[in-house]
């Protein structure tokens, strides 16, 4: 049996970066976060394309380094840094570097000045911005992430030694669409130029992807035409993205074969080799993942056609891919090809529970490696 494989179309994603890229204005730089997706091919892809990478983690800077040598990192980001962190980010010679808190901001000073370097900073912020429709809220309210608006101005009016605070990051929801994403950067910019005077101001990403209708994306270019707007108010700054998941979800395609098909209760179940150790998105997010049935013309047990769920071979009820109201007949031997798998899928997947194979990796047309399935 052919294992799991994961199918990357890079060429899309290549076509999809470009197409962002030309939408967004001249002062708006577009960052990939690596976090998303850092695989080699997806990185270097995206190399081409995008102004530069955010890293979260010491691995994901030593990650870029391995994949793309001489490119310094664009941006480093995340909560507690360690002393460990913050030194691999002055190594790397990060653009920027995220500070979360005045202890962090201390810390990195601190070893900055040991270097006889100084550090470009943006502070995170979280600021009291309306976010309306998100489906992650990360700011605004009570939060682990990034400090508060009268500590930021504080630092701003006295930075430490070796620190030269550029401006502003508030990465504050997930789940927005193109206006209010650009709601939430007029007032992040509104605030960053008249409290501390910035020359940057980073809004993180969190740009819509609903994978119940995958054909309804994140509108680029009226989410570029506003950020113009904001440009325009506030012509000394220049402003930065991170998409993750928007540029990369949908270059990913999730393959596996159905090992078996069964009634329960009067339900059908089709199970499939793999899961959501390998796909873990649909678990995550708590949706059902977008998927074409690619017929093998097997003789063995089929559904009939109606509603069907999904689950995989792990030891747990909720290792569930999919439920659907109806749809073709699958049968033993079919493929699934699940869309949309391009960003937090295998890299935040639980892939040693049951210690199952991993997946494949390879590059190209999904359905075309679903056609040739086992060949």
């Amino acid at each position: 049996m052919t294992r799991p494989t994961y199918v990357y179309d890079l060429a899309a994603l290549a076509a999809h970066a470009a197409a962002v890229r030309a939408a967004l204005p001249e002062r708006v730089e577009l960052l990939y976060a690596v976090k998303a997706n850092p695989d080699p091919g997806i990185l270097r892809t995206l190399a081409e394309a995008v102004h530069g990478f955010e890293a979260a983690s010491r691995g994901e800077l030593d990650h870029l380094a391995t994949v793309l040598p001489g490119r310094r990192p664009a941006a480093f980001a995340g909560p507690g840094k360690t002393d460990a962190d913050l030194g691999a980010a002055l190594r790397a010679q990060v653009g920027r570097v995220h500070v979360e808190s005045t202890t962090e901001l201390g810390r990195l000073a601190a070893q900055a000045r040991a270097a006889g370097r100084t550090v470009d900073v943006l502070l995170r912020v979280n600021l009291p911005v309306a976010t309306p429709g998100a489906s992650l809220v990360m700011g605004g309210r009570a939060s682990p992430f990034g400090m508060d608006p009268r500590e930021a101005i504080r630092l701003a009016d006295d930075p430490p030694a070796g620190i030269r605070i550029r401006g502003v990051h508030a990465h504050l929801a997930s789940g927005l669409d193109a206006v209010v994403a650009a709601s939430v950067a007029r007032g992040v910019a509104q605030w960053a130029v008249r409290h501390l005077r910035a020359e940057e101001v980073n809004v993180g990403g969190g740009m819509s992807v609903n994978y119940a209708d995958p054909d309804r994306r994140f509108d680029w270019h009226r989410y570029g035409r506003l950020l113009g707007e904001v440009l325009a108010e506030h012509p000394t700054i220049r402003l930065r993205i991170e998409p993750g998941r928007a540029l990369a979800v949908y270059c990913g395609s999730y393959l596996t074969e159905v090992v078996d098909v069964k009634r329960s209760h009067g339900q059908w179940f089709v199970i499939v080799a793999g899961g959501t150790h390998h796909l873990r998105t649909p678990a995550a997010k708590g949706h059902s993942q977008p998927f074409v049935v690619v017929p093998r013309g097997g003789d063995g047990p089929r559904t009939d056609g109606g509603p069907v769920t999904v689950v995989g071979q792990l030891c747990t009820p909720k290792d569930v891919l999919a439920h659907t109201a109806d749809g073709p007949a699958i049968a033993v031997g079919d493929v699934l090809v699940f869309a949309m798998a391009g960003a937090y899928a295998w890299n935040i997947s639980h892939r040693d529970f049951l210690l199952h194979d991993p997946p494949d990796f390879r590059t190209g047309d999904p359905l075309l490696h679903a056609r040739r399935w086992g060949r």
